[in-house]
């Protein structure tokens, strides 16, 4: 090997390792990482210490579209069509009714800040108009923002990158072909959406359909199948004529929400992929970037961001979101949240790549106008969330503790539920949780540590439950998690005896007649009020019933009476229990517990 390719590694995992700290000295700082890593691109750049040569726009953009297929993957794969269909209407009109509202808003001030033609306004307000997807996703994995409104904006930031891209190459071909103009824009515009749609979802369907069926030696081959399918995506469509972010960003979406194998694997590998690329791309960026060329703009750059910021991309929201079921304040919200990063930076090269007359001058003005925007909107977005309200306890972009592709596979499915601070869960017992047979709590998050549940583990405020369910009930499990909240949690008492001139018979028979002996609906008759335990090795269970008895049924007897007569009979079956026969004693005295705890 050569010295100048260990310089050029060396130099490359340099730059990595930087934007590791980086990123760390962001997350103490609460600022966005983006901006660090642009600094040090221009660190390293020919007028930094660094005095690295780089002024290639056509190769920055190549690596550029490279870097945001990656991160537009990711994006999509941890989201899932089922976290973005709730808000796909909000999002979709953001990405295509705000981009071109932002960008015709922030162009005509572009014009009449720097004197440059409107043609070349447009340009830097269609680039700035686009909201980063590293910069969104950036924020939201450390904000408490709700999570409609999260996902609002990790939807727009997936699929607005098309649209801004469409529209700089649109005012690029105007002003270099005479006879172009906003027709063939729209034109253009329709059929690159369309067909993108088109080649994502159709790619999406037969790639989740094909990795469910795959047998993949190992589960590392699983992220290098996806790694081919975000090729195949964005290169299939863009072939074709259509939007290759698009269709890339609707075939991960497509796979985030699919019962793929190795998706916490598949996951895994691309956050780090994504980190990568986010990393890479805005060093290269970085170095794109001559500091003693800012000077000339940066006043009317630092305009021209109080117009994006305080009135482009407010009335974008407002307007784009008129038909959505969003009050003033998510508005407000959804105004402020529009992040910038190296999308927009990385549109700016184009103007650069074609020649157009001041492209150099427009690509310092991106540049300026994304660091100050971010700059200002990243580090106020968190607290501008708390002071609206718009607030909860749990993460915008909550993480899956538990791999659930393979169980998916098999039938099953995992539903994570927080207990909130003044749930009426909370004090309960697991096994008073109500739960179907076919559902119970894997493990409890508390304080960062895994507990393993027991029937007599208690839950607290702040517990993170992850609930093993059969796939037809989860939306019963869902569905109680909301009692969980509200209330009432916990099997109902069941109503006192009648007042009897006699003491009640206790009676045993035989449990031949019993369907299910550990979850019966009725015994002799008898509605079943509530399962206070239930067996699931021996089908057994403790009853109460709706005329005030107990019942125990296992699959050869049946016994009725009232609390204390069940309890010596249960106390009675555990002394003939013999010592090899640990889990039969332990039913019995359960079942006794039960019973005694009822009185």
């Amino acid at each position: 090997m050569s010295g100048n390719d260990a310089e050029l590694i060396l130099i490359g995992g340099g730059l990595l390792a930087a934007g590791i700290l980086g990123a760390l000295l962001a997350e103490r700082m609460r600022i966005p990482g983006l901006l660090l890593f642009l600094g040090l691109g221009m660190l390293a750049g020919s007028e930094g210490i660094g005095g690295i040569e780089f002024d290639d726009a056509e190769l920055a953009r190549t690596l550029g579209t490279i870097a945001l297929v990656l991160i537009l993957f990711e994006g999509g794969l941890t989201a899932g069509w089922s976290e973005i269909r709730p808000v796909l209407g909000t999002a979709a009109s953001l990405a295509t009714v705000g981009t071109a509202v932002t960008a015709c808003t922030a162009g005509l001030a572009a014009h009449w800040i720097f004197g440059i033609s409107v043609l070349e306004g447009m340009i830097v307000g269609a680039a700035i108009a686009a909201t980063d997807s590293a910069a969104i996703f950036a924020v939201l994995r450390r904000s408490t923002l709700k999570k409609r409104l999260a996902r609002s904006l990790e939807g727009e930031s997936g699929m607005n990158d098309p649209v801004a891209l469409l529209l700089v190459i649109g005012f690029i071909e105007w002003i270099q072909e005479p006879g172009y103009g906003l027709a063939d824009m729209a034109g253009l515009l329709a059929l690159k959406l369309a067909i993108g749609a088109v080649v994502g979802l159709a790619l999406g369907r037969v790639a989740a359909t094909a990795l469910d069926r795959a047998r993949l030696p190992t589960d590392g081959i699983y992220p290098v199948a996806t790694i081919a399918i975000a090729g195949l995506a964005f290169g299939l469509a863009e072939v074709a004529h259509g939007s290759g972010f698009l269709a890339v960003y609707l075939t991960a979406l497509a796979l985030g929400s699919g019962s793929i194998p190795a998706r916490r694997t598949i996951v895994a590998f691309h956050e780090g992929v994504g980190w990568v690329a986010q990393i890479g791309l805005f060093i290269l960026l970085g170095l794109l970037v001559f500091p003693s060329e800012l000077g000339d703009v940066v006043w009317e750059s630092l305009a021209l961001s109080a117009v994006l910021i305080l009135l482009a991309r407010p009335v974008a929201a407002f307007l784009s979101t008129l038909l959505s079921p969003l009050d003033f304040r998510e508005r407000a919200m959804l105004g402020w949240a529009g992040l910038r990063g190296a999308t927009p930076i990385w549109l700016a090269t184009f103007p650069v790549v074609a020649g157009v007359g001041t492209g150099e001058q427009l690509f310092a003005i991106v540049f300026f106008v994304v660091v100050t925007s971010t700059l200002v909107q990243g580090a106020s977005f968190e607290p501008l969330a708390q002071r609206l309200g718009l607030t909860t306890d749990e993460p915008a972009l909550p993480r899956r503790l538990l791999e659930s592709g393979r169980i998916r596979r098999m039938g099953g499915d995992v539903v994570s539920y927080r207990l909130k601070p003044g749930a009426s869960a909370a004090g309960h017992l697991v096994r008073e949780l109500g739960l179907p047979r076919d559902a119970l709590v894997n493990v409890i998050v508390r304080d960062g540590r895994a507990i393993p549940p027991r029937g007599s583990t208690m839950v607290r405020e702040g517990d993170e439950l992850h609930i093993l369910v059969r796939s037809e009930l989860r939306e019963e499990v869902e569905e109680m998690t909301r009692r969980w909240h509200e209330g009432p949690v916990g099997t109902p008492a069941p109503p006192r005896l009648p007042q009897r001139g006699a003491p009640q018979i206790f009676s045993v028979g035989p449990g031949g007649n019993i369907e299910d002996p550990s979850a019966p609906s009725s015994v002799q008759g008898i509605a079943v009020v509530s399962v206070l335990r239930s067996r699931r090795d021996r089908l057994s269970a403790l009853v109460a019933l709706a005329d005030g008895r107990y019942a125990l049924t296992t699959e050869a007897v049946v016994a009725i009476g009232d609390r204390r007569s069940l309890a010596n009979w249960c106390e009675r079956r555990a002394q003939r229990v013999g010592p090899d026969d640990p889990a039969e004693r332990a039913w019995w005295q359960e079942a006794i517990g039960a019973l005694i705890a009822r009185g």
